[in-house]
């Protein structure tokens, strides 16, 4: 195949493939979540019990399905307050509801934020392995020892809760932190098998972004393993792992041990959605945490636990990317001027082959009538148009996939930036300037859409290009119209990453234009001397 013909072609699958990334993620989006409308939680708040008719398997494995919870009237029995929550415990032991008071999680009507589904499995739900005795578990409430409302802001308070069943007594001691953070003990007066589990995952994020949601188990070898929803095949297992998180976009229910480790094991839920249970013991104590995925959080409480913040296919750079935005941040102190500043940085560093791949461009504009020669020359010898092709090329010192280099670099930074921007906790609430009040929502007034889509066609204009066939240029001159129809609903933090790329690469091209000209003009005064000389 001709080499100037493989370079389009290739051109024009980067760029269909971006466009259909793109398309993708809003024509076959992630499962919508739809928030439930709920009223604050009083005692008299019900919730529903779970199903205590497919009790846990006497092995450390839990059986591989779970029944529809049965829709039991639960009222609350303890509150817990802090200065940026309020988490509300229910009869059967479980955090039946955390609602986020801070400002940045309310939502347009400025009601407050409720993560959990209550039709769903609560954080720190036990479930027996014996089935007579788990059904008696849910028909027999907790009782609080001590205060039932504690407030956490100040200091850190333990609630105890007590369930007597018979032949034994169940108690719960958790102690609450003013981060969310909290430790759970639990123990039995006698030898009980049972399981513990974080909770079905957080349903707070109503976006059609193409995300990750579900399960997240660090193992006792750091490697991470993401169970998202659909895929959960009920069988999964890992012994001494150390992070187990139920998560969304946002936020997530966790249980940590990073020093003896716990026994996981994955439940098949409906629609083959992931439910965590971590093996107990007569004397058992984790760790966890509810709330926003916030580094800074997390990093607090323990290091290792920001491992839970999930960023998907592109972790390898996105993780990277995230560090060095937060470093960034913690200097200026405003997310809209870090992405800016990263942007400027990704640029310098890409620079070197930026700049040889587009003098490549340039050169294969100007070499264009010669290779159009060539294939009317030897149009009936591919083999020998080939090898003439690409003599011209060396001479000329021309690379007919150097101009993909740029693009080819572009496309990962972009995938892992959309990763970092779209799941960043941080950008929630987050302003720039003017009229740019919250990163991590669309731009109110469609500007910055409007304003890339118009860089882009721009750098098109200035940028040289060797289109022979008419379908491929109407599809390029008609991306920058596509891309803005895309990104009008986007975050505003990753158009203003994506206008911010155009406007240097725009930068960019000038200097090799002016460059390119400099190169051209010496080319020929050389030229001349030569010819002067003999």
């Amino acid at each position: 195949m001709e080499q100037q013909d493989l370079q389009k072609r290739l051109l024009l699958a980067l760029a269909l493939s971006f466009f259909v990334f793109i398309a993708f993620s809003y024509f076959f989006p992630a499962q919508n979540v739809e928030q439930k409308s709920e009223t604050n939680v009083t005692h008299a708040q019900t919730y529903p019990a779970p199903d205590s008719s497919t009790p846990l398997s006497q092995a450390a494995t839990p059986n591989a399905a779970i029944n529809t919870p049965a829709k039991t009237e639960v009222s609350a029995l303890a509150t817990v307050k802090s200065t940026n929550f309020i988490i509300t415990i229910d009869t059967y032991g479980r955090i039946a509801q955390m609602e986020l008071l801070e400002e940045k999680y309310r939502d347009n009507e400025g009601n407050n934020l409720k993560i959990l589904d209550p039709q769903e499995a609560k954080p720190l739900e036990i479930r027996f392995s014996d089935e007579a005795v788990n059904k008696e578990a849910f028909k027999t409430p907790y009782a609080v020892v001590g205060a039932n409302n504690i407030d956490v802001s100040k200091e850190d308070q333990a609630l105890i809760l007590e369930q007597k069943l018979s032949g034994f007594t169940l108690t719960k001691k958790i102690t609450f932190k003013a981060s969310g953070a909290y430790d759970v003990d639990v123990t039995t007066s006698r030898d009980v098998p049972y399981f513990i589990t974080p909770g079905y995952r957080p349903v707070a994020d109503q976006s059609v972004y193409m995300l990750v949601r579900g399960a997240l188990i660090k193992t006792n070898e750091n490697i991470i393993k993401t169970i998202e929803d659909g895929d959960a095949k009920g069988n999964e297992t890992f012994n001494n792992a150390k992070i187990a998180s139920a998560f969304d976009r946002y936020y997530a229910s966790i249980l940590f041990d990073f020093d003896r480790g716990m026994n996981v094991s994955i439940l098949k839920e409906k629609e083959d959605n992931p439910l965590i249970f971590i093996q107990g013991n007569s004397a058992f104590n984790l760790h966890g945490y509810i709330g926003p995925k916030d580094h800074k959080i997390l990093k607090a409480i323990h290091p290792e636990l920001t491992d839970a913040i999930e960023f998907g296919w592109f972790s390898f750079l996105a993780i990277p990317f995230f560090k060095v935005l937060l470093w960034i941040h913690g200097y200026i102190g405003n997310w809209g001027w870090a992405i800016i500043l990263f942007t400027v940085l990704v640029k310098l560093i890409l620079f070197p082959l930026s700049y040889k791949g587009m003098m490549s461009m340039q050169k294969l504009k100007d070499l264009a009538p010669k290779m159009k020669e060539l294939k009317e020359k030897h149009k009936g010898d591919p083999a020998k148009m080939n090898m003439q092709m690409m003599e011209l090329y060396k001479k000329h010192g021309a690379n007919p996939m150097g101009g993909c280099l740029p693009m080819l670099l572009q496309i990962p930074v972009f995938f892992a930036l959309y990763r970092v921007l779209l799941n960043a906790d941080e950008l929630q609430g987050a302003h720039w300037m003017l009229w740019i009040g919250d990163l991590s929502r669309m731009d109110p007034y469609f500007i910055l859409p409007v304003l890339m889509g118009a860089s882009m066609y721009f750098q098109q204009k200035i940028t040289p290009s060797n289109f022979t066939d008419p379908l491929q240029e109407k599809i390029f001159k008609w991306f920058p119209v596509i891309m803005t129809v895309f990104f009008v609903s986007f975050p505003s933090g990753l158009v203003l990453y994506w206008l911010v790329n155009n406007l240097f690469t725009i930068t960019q091209q000038y200097y090799i234009n002016h460059m390119y000209a400099k190169y051209k003009e010496a080319a020929i005064a050389s030229h001349h001397k030569g010819k002067d000389s003999k």
